[in-house]
């Protein structure tokens, strides 16, 4: 056993250093990100919400950004269990909001239900004042 850890040693030595890392994320897009949550506010008539686990995608095609959430102040990791996806236009400002689902239901120009259309139309219109 001692022979076969000096060989291992002495081939390790031997060999060039080469750090195993993982590689980063794609980049991820803060401006994507904060335009989500936005929307969330929006949607949801709240002033704030705290976050979770938030994702971006500036590299898709639509770019969009996906987060968990909570509307409790003193929210606990186990109290993000609502979550939000958001589509855009384009990965940079001034986003146009394309759709959006929260949970399984979705928002946006093509949903069959009245009601959904019409919840997309009024984010959208309070997303495009602020632009």
């Amino acid at each position: 056993m001692k022979h076969a850890l000096l060989l291992a040693a002495a081939l390790a030595s031997a060999l060039p250093v080469t750090l195993v890392t993982a590689s980063p994320a794609a980049a991820q897009s803060p401006q994507l990100e904060q335009a989500c949550m936005a929307v969330a506010k929006n949607f949801l008539l709240i002033p704030s919400i705290k976050t979770g686990i938030v994702q971006s995608f500036p590299e898709l095609d639509p770019p969009g950004a996906r987060l968990t959430y909570s509307t409790r102040e003193d929210a606990k990791p186990t109290d993000f269990n609502n979550e939000i996806d958001c589509e855009f236009d384009k990965a940079s400002p001034p986003f146009t909001l394309l759709r959006f689902c929260i949970s399984k239901t979705c928002y946006g120009p093509g949903e069959q239900e009245p009601d959904n259309r019409r919840r997309y139309q009024e984010v959208k219109a309070l997303m495009d004042r602020h632009k």
